[in-house]
């Protein structure tokens, strides 16, 4: 069984719009998602359905084995929830939030000093535990945020934007945490603004726009939808080498506009043809100024996808 699974799950909201219109997932156990949509795409409303923050005005989605709109309070045992805007006491330390989440999932006292240490060290606070976490960094906040979402080793973890704004080693230190969960069996399901960090983390990726999926796979299975890898090259030598090497390089595979004077040409068999590509150059006599492997990214197939870039991923960082 699924993880996480919706059957036409739709949210309509006053003057007939449809934030999700016919939305089917079906994530698996121990499976890390990542969830992608421009903004107003129906990406926030999906995650505050599954999390049981807004009831669905159609279809049906199953979390951890428990309906959402009938067994809200199943559901919520059963998940963790980190979201980017964290409502968290400032004037509470580390250590008593997480004490304060133990106590309202029922955890016994003789066990919270111990789970408090735990998770203070897997995220890195254990030296600010006794601070208030009004004195902590956004960087800190988010940590402290996503020790919270564990205390009741939920099933499955919720993550949205856990790294919008962060600095690099901050960014760093979320997602091996992220991948840490996943590898003892923790189900995550990952919104995010960055890329590369649905790239680096998610085994399978879905694509929101306008309310509806409109691509879904592995990371590697998007990206060959949108193009092969190609070699973008310049050579020296002027037009008649430029004209001599494309010639050459139509042999290896289809021709592309050049790029900024530099010629471009799809090639299926990605680095292995690289070398084969330079001594066909070369015989011909015609010199290599310079030479790059490109390979499609998410962000071509989001483009591809959706018409638009994945806004806040140039968001600067916050400092630590």
């Amino acid at each position: 069984m699924p993880a996480i699974e919706t059957h036409d799950l739709e949210r309509e909201f006053e003057g007939s719009v449809k934030a999700v219109d016919g939305v089917d997932l079906a994530v698996q156990a121990g499976e890390i998602y990542g969830f992608l949509g421009p903004n107003g795409a129906g990406k926030t409303t999906t995650v505050r359905i599954l999390t049981t923050l807004l009831q669905p005005t159609g279809g049906r989605a199953i979390v951890a084995g428990h309906d959402v709109a009938t067994d809200p309070g199943s559901v919520r045992r059963a998940i963790g929830v980190a979201l980017q805007e964290a409502a968290l006491d400032p004037l509470m330390t580390g250590r008593e939030l997480l004490d304060l989440q133990a106590t309202l999932h029922g955890i016994p006292s003789s066990k919270r000093t111990a789970l408090s240490i735990d998770l203070l060290e897997r995220v890195g606070l254990t030296e600010a535990a006794d601070r208030q976490v009004g004195t902590y960094s956004g960087g800190m906040r988010r940590r402290i945020d996503l020790a919270s979402a564990l205390v009741h080793a939920p099933e499955v973890l919720f993550l949205d934007e856990p790294t919008t704004g962060l600095d690099p080693v901050s960014r760093q230190a979320i997602w091996n945490e992220v991948e840490r969960l996943n590898d003892e069996g923790t189900t995550v399901f990952l919104t995010t603004q960055y890329l590369e960090e649905a790239d680096q983390l998610a085994d399978r990726v879905g694509i929101i726009s306008s309310g509806k999926i409109v691509a879904e796979g592995t990371p590697a299975e998007l990206k060959s939808q949108v193009g092969s890898p190609h070699l973008e090259i310049a050579v020296e030598g002027g037009t008649e080498a430029a004209v001599s090497a494309e010639e050459a390089l139509g042999e290896f595979g289809k021709i592309l506009p050049p790029k900024d004077g530099r010629l471009q040409v799809e090639i299926a068999g990605g680095a292995g043809d690289i070398s084969p590509v330079v001594r066909a150059l070369d015989e011909r006599g015609i010199a290599v100024a310079s030479l790059e492997l490109v390979r499609p990214t998410l962000d071509d197939v989001f483009v591809d996808k959706t018409g638009e870039h994945l806004e806040g991923s140039t968001t600067d960082p916050e400092p630590e």
